[in-house]
């Protein structure tokens, strides 16, 4: 096979003219979007107030920010589209490159080597026309020998995205392994064996008891806030069934109170508070990372400082998303909450852990949440008023502790074996570019 050294704009001819947003040339015309790295482009009918460029069927489609992930793809409908500047649209010479191979070229390390070599600040830079156009690669001579190193590397590839695949469904599995271990743990099955050799444990109904004249007092005191009365619960209401030592309760019955956060603006000075935003609940933990925080002074302040063992509750977000809950554990007095979140201090006598594990159940999510979860303007929301009527199944505290324990360990396997098909997945994407180097090595 023979390769040739060429300038990309031997091939490729860019669409240089611009348009101005509103301009008539371009009125009702579909936009792109996105391109995901997998190349399938997202179109949209909303107006962007940057330049725009003309994209026609049969063009070769680039994002200047991603190209080396894969965020390009051949436009194929019929009508045209616009796309923002940060994107570059390619007309191209079918007699002498094969666009399948360009595609696959442009996702190689050969490419990323290039552009590092003559376009400065390499794949940092926003590639533009400016920056591919004068890049000069080596391709094979002819379209044959093109084609040939497109199907090399196309039969190799098919075999890692079936392993590719098989960890995807390994992965969703495990997701599955999670849900099935909190719906037999919240169900009182995974603590069966347990209740035989304690049977002389206290009832819930005695620790609800408990936990009633415990805020009785708290309420004399001063400490804490009336309620208002909270409905009973009907039997019709409860989800599902769980052991006659369990009681079931509504959250404001089991916590001291529930409170939404700060709507005081949030900025990036790291000398103030940090605060906990709905994007730093992450799989039933807390994520402290990209933070924002407010002043120490503002008026929230002491009262929403974060207190170890508090639950925190998303009440906004995507409907997919909207109830999503983690635990603090930390200092006291160093972080605060934003108020698309919601605070649960409980009472003493049940565990933040156990209620966690409940509250990320997908029993809880079905049965407690999505049903009245309200939907307006893309977002959903859950109020502070509908969280304290959750309907929550209630064991003796050592059970709680007992459950938590049992789910912790198991959550330890779950999260070992994930993290082993995801360093697979890693190691399969970098077998793909040993395979697209092995198509390209005749040169390279």
């Amino acid at each position: 096979m023979s390769w040739k050294k060429v300038k990309l704009g031997e091939f490729l001819k860019n669409r240089e003219i611009r348009y101005k947003p509103k301009d008539k040339a371009i009125e009702g015309l579909k936009r792109i979007e996105k391109i995901d790295f997998s190349g399938t482009i997202y179109l949209s009918d909303k107006p962007s107030n940057t330049d725009m460029i003309l994209v026609k069927k049969g063009d070769l489609v680039i994002s200047g920010i991603n190209v080396e992930k894969g965020a390009m793809s051949v436009y194929q409908e019929t009508e045209d589209v616009t796309a923002t500047i940060h994107y570059s649209s390619y007309s191209y010479d079918e007699k002498k490159i094969d666009i399948e191979f360009l595609k696959m070229f442009l996702k190689s390390q050969e490419f990323i080597e290039a552009l590092k070599e003559q376009v400065p600040g390499g794949i940092k830079t926003e590639i533009k026309p400016k920056h591919l156009l004068p890049l000069e690669v080596y391709i094979p001579t002819t379209l044959s020998e093109q084609r040939n190193v497109v199907n090399s590397f196309n039969n190799k590839k098919h075999t890692n995205i079936k392993i590719s695949s098989e960890l995807d469904r390994q992965l969703d599995l495990i997701k599955r392994l999670r849900q099935s271990f909190l719906r037999e743990a919240m169900q009182g099955k995974l603590t069966e064996d347990w209740r035989k050799q304690n049977p002389n444990t206290e009832p819930a109904s005695v620790l609800l008891q408990k936990i009633k004249k415990e805020k009785e007092k708290l309420i004399k005191e001063g400490k804490i806030k009336k309620q208002k009365p909270l409905p009973a619960i009907k039997d019709d209401e409860t989800p599902f069934q769980v052991p006659n030592t369990w009681a079931w309760a509504r959250l404001g019955e089991a916590c001291y109170y529930t409170e939404y956060g700060t709507s005081q603006k949030a900025e990036m000075s790291e000398e103030h508070v940090p605060v906990l935003r709905m994007n730093n609940i992450l799989d039933g933990k807390i994520d402290f990372n990209n933070l924002k925080y407010v002043s120490s002074t503002i008026k929230d302040l002491p009262r929403l400082f974060l207190k170890n063992g508090d639950l925190i509750f998303n009440r906004t977000n995507s409907f997919e998303l909207v109830g999503k809950t983690a635990i603090y554990f930390g200092n006291e007095e160093k972080f605060t909450f934003a108020s698309y979140l919601i605070r649960i201090r409980l009472s003493n006598y049940v565990s933040p852990l156990f209620l966690n594990y409940y509250f990320n159940s997908i029993l809880c999510r079905t049965t407690q949440i999505e049903p009245d979860t309200i939907q307006q303007n893309g977002q959903a929301n859950f109020n502070g008023t509908k969280l304290n009527n959750i309907i929550c199944p209630i064991p003796s505290f050592s059970e709680q502790k007992q459950i938590a324990e049992g789910i912790d360990t198991i959550m330890k396997h779950c999260d070992d074996l994930e993290l082993s098909i995801k360093q697979s997945k890693e190691q399969n994407v970098k077998l793909l570019q040993v395979v697209l180097k092995e198509a390209l090595e005749k040169y390279y």
